[in-house]
Order: structure tokens, then sequence, then C-alpha cells
């Protein structure tokens, strides 16, 4: 049974991960994350993974695609479509709903508009294309919302041990170039615990970076938009379980969720 793919996108420190997993929970579903960079095992703090998010035990909701790699590993935008489509297969085979949940645009669009790459990757035997229907939610908040949201939960990494992080990982052997190929904290970290800036310096310019990274991310959704695909952009200044709401609401509307099945899957 093919349930449609459903996309939940933002920018950084959007709410995207907490959000995806209470439709997760209210529909019967699991994640399929969407960035690039909780693909890395020990990666946790400097990406935001929130795996406690998730939850536990018999009231986890299953995830893919997070710490599948090593830092320094080889991977492509064709891998991460390869690696969803096989975690597609996974969870149709549990008939769960399928949400892609994630703010890497371009990994996300490589899915969504199926893309053909000019050479066929010799992992792939054929080119893959997505071959069910498909809906895409958005997260837009303000300027002002997205740059308060983004300094915030930078502080917060940092009190919650983000330098720690990144000194245990090249003690650990880890390449300081593997750490700044993966640009943002990773890159600014590095150079603070190598000692190429001070920790003035790591503040101001880190939060500007991750600002400007926030901003891209929009420019890209918003291309996205331009080349054909169908973002709902979920309204502003709704609270979690309303923005919940609104989505089953337009997945009723649809057609690519049943009341029916609504109900069965809210029963304990």
């Amino acid at each position: 049974m093919q349930l449609p793919l459903i996309t939940i996108l933002g920018p950084t420190a959007s709410g995207k991960t907490a959000l995806a997993v209470e439709l997760a929970r209210r529909i019967g579903g699991e994640i399929i994350s969407a960035d690039s960079r909780q693909l890395y095992r020990r990666l946790d703090i400097g990406t935001g993974k929130d795996l406690l998010e998730y939850g536990s035990h018999e009231n986890a909701v299953p995830y893919h695609l997070i710490d599948i790699l090593e830092v320094g590993d080889t991977y492509s935008v064709a891998h991460f479509q390869k690696d969803v489509f096989d975690a597609l297969k996974e969870i149709d085979a549990h008939k769960k709903y399928p949400i892609l949940c994630g703010g890497t645009g371009f990994y996300m669009d490589a899915v969504l508009s199926s893309y053909q790459f000019s050479s066929l990757p010799p992992f792939l035997d054929s080119p893959l294309e997505l071959d069910r229907s498909s809906i895409v939610f958005g997260l837009q908040p303000t300027w002002e919302r997205r740059r308060e949201n983004c300094s915030k939960r930078l502080f917060q990494r940092l009190d919650e041990g983000m330098i720690d992080e990144v000194e245990n990982l090249l003690k650990e052997g880890v390449k300081p170039a593997d750490l700044r190929w993966l640009g943002l904290e990773y890159k600014w970290l590095t150079d603070f615990v190598e000692g190429k800036i001070s920790r003035d310096e790591l503040e101001k310019g880190l939060e500007v970076a991750i600002h400007q990274f926030a901003k891209r991310q929009m420019t890209f959704f918003r291309k996205m938009e331009r080349s054909g695909i169908d973002i709902q952009w979920i309204p502003e200044n709704l609270k979690r379980s309303e923005a919940v709401d609104w989505m089953i609401s337009q997945l009723i509307f649809k057609d690519f969720l049943t009341k029916d099945l609504l109900k069965i899957e809210k029963r304990p």
C-alpha cells in the first residue's frame, strides 16, 4: 500500500521536527530526515538532532536517515535520493505515512522533483522517480521571529556543550577539514577550538552566519515554488497542536487522509 508522501519544510529553528513528530503520532507516520548533517553520527548538538522529540519505547516515532554515516564519508544528493526511496519502501511495508521533514531544500527538491543526473550513479540500476501523490507543508516565520529563534537556539546549544562536542570529535580523530566542510557551527567551532578566533568572534560571527543561512533556506523554498512545487504554508502564530490540526484538515480536504483512518489512529 502506497500512502501519500507528506513533506514538512522550513528554515532552521522553526520547529519542524516537533511538528512532524506530533503529526506522525496523530496519523500513524514515520519520519524521514531531510537534513544534510544529521546523517552523520556524533554530530548531535550542533545539528540539533533533538532525538528526544521522537519519544522512546512504545511511544517512539520511527525515524530514518539520521546517524547513518561517519564524518568524512562520501555522500551526495544522489545518495540521499536513493536512501529516501529505500526508506519509502520500508515505511510502505509498515503501512504508515511517510513524512519527509527538514531544511535541506536541495535534498528535498531532488526527491520531490525526481532529479535526473547526467550520468547514472553506480549504485543505481535505473533513474528514480517519485510515483506517488505528495503534499508539501511549509513553515515561514517572520523575519523577526526567524532571527529570534536562530539566536536563541544558538546560545542554548553553546550552553548544552556544543564546543565540547567539537573538542571531543577532534580528540577522537575526526579531521578538522572534514568538520569545516560541514559548514556553519562546525566550521566556526573548529576555528575556535584550534585558537584561530576568539569566543566573541565565534558568537558574533556564527550568529550572523546562521541568520544568513536561514534566509538562503527561505530563498530556496521560494525557488521550489517557482519551479512548480505547491507548498501549503502553515498559517503563522498557530500553536503546535493547532498547526497539526490545520495540516490534518488539508490532508482530509485533499483526500490524502480519511476521517475514519484518523479516528482509528487516535484510539489508544
